[in-house]
């Protein structure tokens, strides 16, 4: 198979890390995935279509899964260029499967944001169509551009963005006598920072109040963006704050390993916030928002969710997980199986293996090496 990839993300690239942990656990199942990157915008889209009509010529009869966000394949958002390369590999004998790591936004907007929504739900909506596969995150019945009875999409949620080597299983995290520890990895850039912030900190200095001192630990994307307006938040508070920005992928189980409970505020949780999953292999309880595109199975995993926005809910599910030592053991036993069962790379790849499988031949899935042009699978920072 070959996993094709649209512009790089910065500064860090979930979907390559998630192809990079993809291809490591099909490998270990004798699966070669090949990782591609289309270069449109630095050669633009003319030059890019050839060089993609040369380099095709050798996947004829293969998988190539492409990898889609609206931003990976356009500047603004009109993510038309996907169907050109679509048309281009079935012009070339390639059995395609579209793999969506965006699914919806709900978010409200301007009239020139609900119209590039509703472009991007067309454009989806056609490349389902004209892909012999499509490769869902969250739940079929939670797309909102697709027919819930659309027989060629295959729900595979997605694993941690971290390597499954160093993960632990531990049987307690829970170190007595020393405070409390709350992590939050990642926080939304942009106009998304103020209101995480103050999500944040008044659950934080809620529970604080209530059950003394505590330990924020906040790591990953925007965490340094946001450490001016966290750090005021918990001025003259019983709350310790310690920003760590990004980290390499083998510190980040780490880190989870030490903390008491993952704070997730990032919008609400589902089966494609990677962020969030990596919590559930170390077994670390997880409080955040429910919404949309919450469900199975991601509500089996050890999580106390409430309704997006209420934070007087949020800050008291918190006090529970921490204070209520019975109910952070369930969680956390909850966790491991969950990722066991459903969040494990091992797991989605056997997803992946059965999904093309049914289509042709197993055998047809073993490729040849990396050709020269290929991007080698790297360590992924976070």
């Amino acid at each position: 198979m070959v996993a094709l990839l649209g512009r790089r993300d910065e500064p860090t690239d979930g979907v390559r890390d998630y192809c990079s942990l993809l291809a490591e656990a099909l490998r270990r199942r004798g699966v070669t995935l090949k990782l591609a990157e289309s270069f449109w915008e630095r050669d633009g889209w003319l030059r890019e279509l050839w060089n993609l009509w040369k380099q095709s010529w050798k996947w004829r009869g293969e998988w190539v899964l492409m990898q889609y966000t609206a931003l990976a394949w356009s500047r603004r958002g009109f993510p038309f260029g996907v169907l050109a390369v679509l048309a281009l590999l079935r012009a070339r004998g390639v059995r395609t499967a579209v793999v969506f790591h965006d699914v919806r936004d709900d978010r409200p907007h301007r009239l020139l944001d609900r119209f590039r929504i509703a472009f991007q739900y067309a454009v989806m909506r056609t490349a389902s169509r004209w892909a012999d596969r499509s490769i869902l995150t969250v739940p079929v019945e939670q797309v909102p551009w697709l027919n819930p009875t659309q027989t060629k999409a295959t729900f595979i949620p997605v694993g941690a963005n971290i390597s499954e080597a160093g993960f632990s299983t531990k049987s307690n995290g829970r170190r007595p006598g020393t405070p409390r520890t709350v992590t939050v990895f990642g926080v939304t850039g942009g106009v998304g920072i103020a209101p995480e912030c103050v999500d944040i900190g008044y659950a934080v200095k809620h529970v604080s109040n209530r059950v003394g001192a505590l330990r924020l630990v906040v790591l990953g994307r925007g965490s340094e963006e946001a450490e001016p307006m966290l750090r005021r938040e918990f001025d003259g508070t019983r709350v310790e704050v310690s920003v760590l920005g990004l980290q390499p992928a083998k510190d980040i189980e780490r880190i989870l390993s030490e903390a008491d409970v993952l704070l997730f505020v990032r919008g609400h949780i589902s089966t494609r916030r990677s962020s969030a999953i990596a919590a559930i292999p170390c077994g670390l309880p997880i409080v955040g928002y429910r919404g949309s595109e919450t469900g199975g199975p991601i509500t089996e995993a050890g999580v106390e969710l409430v309704v997006q926005g209420d934070r007087e809910a949020l800050a008291e599910a918190l006090r529970r997980v921490l204070a209520e030592e019975d109910l952070w053991r369930e969680l956390h036993q909850r966790n491991l199986r969950a990722y066991a069962e459903h969040f494990s790379w091992d797991a989605i790849a056997e997803r992946y293996i059965q999904t093309m499988a049914s289509d042709c031949p197993q055998s047809a899935l073993l490729t040849d090496p990396l050709p020269t042009h290929a991007v080698s699978p790297a360590e992924p920072k976070l």
